[in-house]
């Protein structure tokens, strides 16, 4: 009896575990495209709870994962683009809420090896106008001076 109890804990503890150990790091790959064509050299900044990444598209980069969504923001010449990513729960977090309880479970939010953002990513750019919008920096000051009598 006491050798299928230490069996059952064994097994109970080692399937705990599987997302504990898992990565905590993810490759994500970065595409910028804009009216259905990749635009190269597209500069972007990747952002969650745990910290900031810069990739130039096409390339992927790796993160640290976490429970929160993460920011990207892209931006070449009059290109701009950004999007959110979901953190959402993997299978291995779920394994360890039913087999290994809720300190597997807080472990893997902490560390947020039982959570994954999207492996690849496509941000659609839209063209900015630079010049009106340079133009608009410059008049704002002038805007807010006030009037000379």
């Amino acid at each position: 009896m006491k050798k299928i109890l230490a069996l059952v804990a064994v097994a109970v503890l080692g399937t705990g575990c599987a997302s504990i150990s898992g990565e905590k790091m993810q490759p994500i790959r970065v595409l910028a495209t804009h009216e259905n064509t990749e635009i190269v050299g597209v500069g972007c900044t990747l952002s969650n709870d745990t910290g900031s990444w810069f990739v130039t598209t096409p390339a992927s980069v790796t993160v640290h994962k976490s429970t929160g969504d993460m920011a990207v923001d892209c931006k070449k010449d009059d290109f701009v683009g950004n999007q959110t990513l979901v953190s959402k729960s993997n299978g291995a977090v779920w394994g360890n809420i039913l087999i290994g309880g809720g300190i597997g479970y807080i472990v893997d939010r902490n560390t947020g090896a039982g959570f994954d953002y999207p492996a690849a990513i496509t941000i659609q750019l839209r063209k900015i106008n630079l010049a009106n919008s340079q133009a608009s920096a410059a008049a704002a000051p002038a805007a807010d001076a006030p009037a000379s009598k």
